[in-house]
């Protein structure tokens, strides 16, 4: 590794000594500077792009050239005629100003090469071509290659440290514009160009009242030859472990014509590749947005699915997994313009991990532990989609959508606990819901301007637990507080709950646009939800009956039985000012909230009026730097479980009782951004600032007996506060970017256990550094590493750990036809009161293929090339510190078939 690391800072600096830089100023015919002029080095001899650059608000480039080379520099502006002119290097850096003309006539100049970069307004496009060394695969691939843009460790495409929202192709919804599919599965032999559209505006007669600036899009440009027709890749694979044999299956076709467009995907294997996760399919929303977000109204209606054990990047000891999406738009004529897509996945999983578990406070006498977990899961989920889109003209838009949701999920799971010996567990559910979303848009004129937004939900959720522990001695207090029958081989529990959710979100909005500088919103809408509780505690007996127990906890509620009403009818108003660079926009809302809840006969009820102010700056220091600050004030509301007094197992070693009477929580959020993207120098920054009090938060009193916890909600007199802060520096020196990234998080919550307060305290710390390449002809690297310090205040004890990671990826393409790409991650966790334990992985594939042309590809690939068995994590919470052990897939080699449409 250390021989690795001299190799690479030798040919860093060989780049950088082989090369002169060309600077200067491009102007115009009066002498005023040009920015955003596009200035290009063609190598006369190569007869390819070496150089560009963009001119900054002075009109200044630089540029790095080879030495002894002769090139034809070419600069362009729009309106202005092209200028050409020849230039040698030498030894020495080169100074030449550039004057452009009025173009009154024809061109008479050809561009030979396109700019890799261009700004037009808000949007950056890229000049995929431009990015390309011929290893790419996919479009994650060249995104990872464009300056600005991000591919997270999730799979999530950030530009300048903000997350896009959507994802197009030719302007038309990618799967309702799911990034982690595009990215992913996209070819990249498709892609022309790469547009990021800032201040995405998803309706355009909105875009001049709303603040958009949070909003970016991007939409890919396909290539002509891939229009009308048929494109994309069919990879079928096999292989042989030492466990299993290995297959692979995944088609991905596209088409696209100006009326209609298909997708699709496939994916069918068992090496552990997944296209989407478990948690991805349940986050995926299909672009559904509250319209109370932005009211300072947050109603939770809670997560009832299964608590299921997730990967660690999609590593567990045995994975099979199906995917099946299928997405289509179709416009009939240019007021109509039909979408949808559905998908189904399917996964059967297998994880086995040992946790060591040290708890808050060791004055409690709750003992430390040690488990072994072995768990499979099985996984069947389905979604389907269609929209409408009715444009009649630029004045009326009327959008109708409709989302159905349904799942099958299964987890039995075989845990040994150092405290309390054996635990069988069994969970199962299938929830579904219907979300449907109505939205109407009209500008009456120039002044006036009125949105109905409307969304309905329907989610019935049906969890099931059933636990059986074979080590009764241990549970034997917790037994007879719930009530179980001690008479019994096991102690075989069951629990069943449905919740059933119903809510409405609707607003109407009205802009008056008093002036070109200034307009003012009114906003009346309403939330209306409902939810229904139901609950039953029960013991499996030897002789195949039940018994519903007699609880001698929680006043003997065992069961529930309840309905939770809730309503906000809110008007809010808001005032947007442009002053030179700023955007003021300071409001508040008003609000009526009326809470209730039925149980065992007893209704609670808590109606009160609230005003919730807001305020939104954002300076534009230049087109491409700016500042932005908010501040929200907003209410949290809870979900109907926390407020349902009878008792519920979460775990058979976590048992919960609601309270009804708890209110809402209220919060105040600030948020401070910073945004810079210098293409004059190819530097890209970007940092945060977050802040978040809460008042009344809701809180869980705990009392434990060994390591088996009853927790009741109540609202905490004590305010919790959270600050986090963030950010990246980007800098690229001719084919080399590097990039170095900090963050910090800090959270101050407080923890009722055993009728004593602590204080917990977490404090994050993140560290990185990142040196890419990007050669069109010599071999490529990435060479990463992080350095984190997760610190844990938790009462009377505090841990610290410190996780070294450092990594490197390698690509060549090797005489046209070869493709070698490898990575490999090393990652060390160490505990400051000692012990560390330390990971490797290594993959490595070679492919071939005639050229990139050719429809025929040829691949091998190995995962975890070193037979690692398995991986470590830290995982904080409220009530302890973890170091999970999980174990991961062996070495797999396969061989790939794949054909090019």
């Amino acid at each position: 590794m250390n021989k690795f690391f001299v190799l690479l800072v030798m040919l860093v600096a060989g780049q950088s000594f082989a090369q002169i830089k060309m600077q200067g100023v491009v102007k115009d015919s009066i002498g005023s500077p040009l920015e955003l002029a596009n200035v290009i080095a063609i190598n006369t001899e190569t007869n390819t792009l070496d150089a560009y650059a963009i001119t900054n608000d002075k009109g200044r480039y630089i540029m790095s050239l080879n030495k002894n080379a002769k090139y034809k520099i070419q600069v362009s502006y729009l309106g202005m005629k092209t200028s050409e002119e020849s230039v040698t290097t030498v030894e020495t850096d080169i100074t030449k100003d550039f004057t452009l003309k009025d173009d009154n006539f024809l061109d008479a100049i050809e561009l030979t090469y396109e700019m890799p970069v261009t700004i037009s307004g808000d949007t950056i496009i890229y000049n995929a071509d431009s990015f390309k060394s011929g290893t790419e695969r996919k479009l994650e691939d060249v995104l990872k290659k464009l300056p600005g843009v991000e591919i997270t460790a999730d799979g999530e495409i950030e530009v300048e440290g903000v997350r896009v929202q959507k994802l197009m192709i030719d302007g038309k919804d990618f799967f309702d514009g799911d990034t982690k599919l595009g990215a992913k599965n996209i070819p990249s032999n498709a892609v022309d160009k790469i547009q990021v559209l800032k201040n995405y505006a998803e309706v355009g007669q909105l875009s001049g009242v709303q603040n958009n600036q949070d909003n970016i899009a991007i939409n890919i440009k396909l290539k002509e030859g891939k229009k009308n027709f048929w494109f994309g890749d069919i990879t079928a694979g096999g292989g042989v472990s030492t466990e299993n044999e290995l297959y692979l299956l995944q088609p991905k076709l596209f088409y696209y014509s100006p009326k209609y467009s298909i997708n699709f995907i496939g994916d069918l294997n068992n090496i552990g590749e997944l296209a989407l996760t478990n948690r991805d399919i349940r986050n995926f929303s299909g672009g559904f947005r509250n319209p109370s977000r932005s009211s300072g109204t947050n109603i939770n209606l809670g997560n009832n699915n299964l608590n299921f054990s997730t990967l660690q990047n999609n590593r567990a000891k045995d994975l099979q997994t199906k995917l099946g999406a299928a997405n289509f738009t179709y416009a009939p004529n240019d007021k109509l313009n039909l979408s949808g897509f559905a998908i189904f996945a399917s996964s059967r999983i297998d994880l086995q991990e040992n946790n060591a578990v040290l708890y808050t406070d060791e004055s409690l006498g709750i003992p430390d532990e040690v488990t072994e977990a072995n768990t499979q899961q099985a996984s069947d989920q389905g979604i389907v989609k269609l929209s409408a889109v009715y444009k009649p003209n630029a004045n009326n838009q009327l959008d109708y959508d409709v989302l159905g949701r349904v799942s099958k999920e299964q987890e039995e799971r075989g845990l040994f606990s150092s405290v309390i010996g054996n635990t069988d567990q069994f969970e199962e559910a299938t929830p579904y819901s219907i979300n449907q979303n109505l939205n109407y848009y009209y500008t009456l004129n120039d002044r006036n301007i009125f949105a109905f937004e409307a969304q309905h939900l329907i989610q019935d959720e049906d969890p099931f637990y059933n636990a059986l522990l074979e080590d009764k001695n241990e549970y034997e207090n917790t037994a007879n507080a719930i009530g179980l029958d001690p008479n019994q081989i096991n102690y075989n529990i069951g629990q069943n709950r449905r919740v059933k959710s119903n809510q409405l979100d609707a607003k109407l909005d009205y802009w008056y646009i008093l002036n070109a500088k200034s307009n003012i919103n009114f906003t009346l809408g309403t939330i209306l939800s409902r939810q229904d509780f139901d609950s039953d505690i029960f013991q499996f007996l030897d002789n195949g009956t039940t018994l519903t127990p007699t609880t001698v906890i929680n006043d003997g509620l065992n069961t529930n039985d309840t309905q939770y009403n809730f309503s906000d009818l809110y008007l809010g108003v808001h005032y947007q000012l442009k002053a030179g660079i700023f955007t003021l926009t300071p409001g508040f809302s008003v609000h009526a909230y009326g809470n209730k809840n039925i149980q065992f006969g007893e209704q609670y009820k808590d109606n009160f009026y609230r005003l919730l102010p807001d305020f939104d700056a954002r300076i534009q220091l230049k087109k491409s730097e700016r500042i932005t600050f908010n501040y929200s004030m907003q209410n949290q509301f809870t979900d109907v479980t926390n407020l349902a007094r009878g008792l519920v197992l979460n775990n058979f070693n976590s048992l919960f009782a609601g309270n009804a009477e708890l209110e809402n929580a209220l919060s105040h959020n600030v948020r401070l951004n910073y945004f810079s993207f210098n293409l004059f120098n190819y530097t890209n920054v970007f940092a945060f600032l977050n802040y978040r009090k809460s008042i009344d938060q809701i809180r869980n009193l705990t009392n434990f007996e060994s390591v088996i916890r009853t927790s009741s909600p109540f609202n905490s007199a004590f305010a919790d506060e959270s600050f986090s802060a963030s950010g990246r520096f980007q800098r690229t020196f001719g084919k080399i970017r590097t990039g170095v990234n900090g963050s910090f998080n800090y959270s101050k919550f407080n923890q009722f256990i055993g009728n004593q307060r602590s204080v917990n305290e977490s404090y994050i710390q993140n560290y990185g550094a990142e040196i890419r390449s990007n050669f069109r002809e010599a071999p490529n690297f990435t060479v990463r590493y992080n350095f984190v310090i997760e610190q844990n205040d938790q009462g009377s004890r505090l841990t610290t750990f410190y996780t070294n990671a450092p990594s490197v990826e390698f690509d060549a393409l090797i005489w046209k036809a070869f493709t070698f790409r490898t990575n490999y991650a090393y990652n060390n966790v160490r505990n400051a009161s000692g012990g560390s334990n330390s990971f490797e992985f290594w993959d490595a594939s070679l492919n071939y293929r005639k050229d990139k042309d050719s429809k025929f590809e040829y691949e091998i690939k190995a995962t975890n090339l070193l037979d690692i068995k398995s991986q470590v994590r830290i995982n904080a919470n409220a009530f302890s510190v973890s170091v999970n052990e999980f174990f991961i897939q062996p070495r797999f080699v396969t061989f790939r078939f794949r054909y090019n449409l």
